[in-house]
């Protein structure tokens, strides 16, 4: 829709075909970019699809709409299309009990699911104390639909999530996160379930308890859970992402609820990804990557021969895309004790990632289909799995994750990496003190 509103903009008339479920996503789309009645044809073309025969029968199906489309005079609308300009909303939108306040919001699409906490103003009021810019600070405008995000914003998505004020700092970064990833639109719009995957380094991680260690993505601990989850809602309420609408993932994703960690600092080997991606390591950064899907397996063998097959050998095969390799403390032993540095790890998995030139003929299918997504490198080589573009310069993230252990994890299919510094309030120290002991204790059986 974006080309076609850029080529209308250029006094070119244009239809657009739509694949009949995507029209919700694509008025969406035409409005945010301020034309509201960009002529769409919907087919019956299921996206990615390569079956040249469904493909020109579904366009033949629709080619009299699409001449009719280009050649029907236009109507006063048209002609003059007014964007829907947003009405200011009142300060307070509901009264009512916390049933009450949970249905209605639900029922206006602002949450995730899930019951929220009443932002109300004082909620929000106590939520602003964890950072020093104003209330009416605008953070970004976001993709897919521009939204502007400002400080209030968060902090009203922040208490809807369960948040502490101390989370504000990590959530405005994760905010100019979304905001530095080129390909942060399409993610949110893509027919692919990709979802954000946030990693926290650096003194704030340990300030907040945020999990590194066992269970580092699994419920129980608040900053995980709830940090993740008001980006989420931020996704959905700023960003103006909303399933079936926007997000068109086929499948959908459960990391979409709250996918955030922090990475074993303590435990591991060598220094820590915010070090590797340029900054300091008494920083706090936080990490954006949006993964199709996470596996976990045990490696053929504990070794570094056996975790490095592991890996070579179960990377889905002939796809471009990238890879973040979770390593225990207890692997990162392993290779660091072997002498090998992470960069090590990734040039080994990038040199050996390679389809055999059987890989496609023993499918039935030809190296050179549009889709394979591979880098034919010549004989003998066959398609690379990872190949540094433009948009991933490095295919290959590594980090120490989790508990001790022999299980290793993958994020699969990731798209650019984004670190970006967290800057704390001046009155950090008394709201770290504050709200320090807010952790679960467990009773033993």
């Amino acid at each position: 829709m974006y080309d076609a509103i850029f080529i209308e903009k250029h006094d070119t008339p244009t239809v657009t075909f739509v694949f009949e479920y995507f029209l919700n996503d694509s008025m969406s789309a035409a409005s945010s970019r301020g034309m509201p009645v960009v002529r769409v044809v919907p087919e019956a073309i299921v996206s990615e699809c390569t079956v040249v025969e469904t493909i020109d029968n579904a366009i033949t199906a629709v080619f009299d709409d699409m001449v009719a489309a280009l050649t029907k005079p236009l109507t006063a609308e048209e002609k003059s299309p007014k964007p829907r300009e947003p009405e200011n909303p009142p300060r307070i939108v509901f009264k009512g009990d916390l049933e009450e306040v949970n249905r209605f919001f639900y029922q206006r699409g602002w949450t995730d699911g899930l019951p929220v906490i009443p932002p109300t103003e004082e909620a929000v009021a106590d939520m602003l104390t964890g950072t020093d810019l104003p209330a009416d600070h605008l953070v970004e405008k976001l993709e897919p639909r521009l939204g502007k995000v400002t400080v209030e914003m968060i902090a009203i998505n922040a208490v809807m999530a369960g948040c502490l004020p101390t989370y504000m700092p990590v959530l405005i970064t994760g905010v100019q996160a979304l905001a530095d990833n080129p390909a942060c639109g399409m993610m949110a719009a893509s027919t692919g379930s990709f979802s954000p995957f946030w990693l926290i380094n650096g003194p704030v991680a340990k300030d907040l308890n945020v999990n590194s260690s066992y269970g580092a993505t699994s419920p129980g601990n608040i900053a995980n859970a709830t940090i993740g989850r008001a980006l989420g809602l931020i996704t959905k309420n700023g960003r103006g992402v909303r399933r079936q609408i926007e997000d068109m993932g086929v499948f959908g994703n459960p990391g979409k609820y709250s996918w955030v960690a922090a990475e074993n600092e303590e435990n591991s080997p060598w220094e820590p990804l915010h070090v590797d991606r340029g900054f300091k390591k008494e920083d706090s950064a936080v990490t954006l990557i949006f993964p199709q899907s996470f596996q976990q397996m045990m490696p053929f063998g504990t070794d570094d021969k056996g975790i490095l097959a592991t890996v070579v050998g179960n990377i889905t095969p002939a796809r471009m895309g990238s890879l973040a390799l979770l390593l225990t403390p207890t692997h990162a032993r392993t290779f660091a004790d072997k002498g090998w540095t992470k960069q090590a790890i990734k040039d080994y998995i990038v040199e050996n990632a390679i389809v055999p030139d059987d890989y496609f003929p023993r499918l039935g299918l030809k190296a050179d289909k549009p889709f394979d997504r591979g880098n034919v490198t010549g004989p003998g080589y066959g398609p690379k799995i990872f190949h540094p573009d433009p948009r991933d310069r490095e295919p290959v993230q590594v980090f120490v994750f989790g508990g001790f252990g022999s299980w290793m994890g993958f994020l699969q299919g990731i798209h650019p990496t984004i670190t970006k510094q967290v800057e704390l309030p001046k009155n950090w120290a008394q709201l770290v003190k504050k709200y320090k002991n807010v952790v679960p204790t467990y009773v033993r059986y």
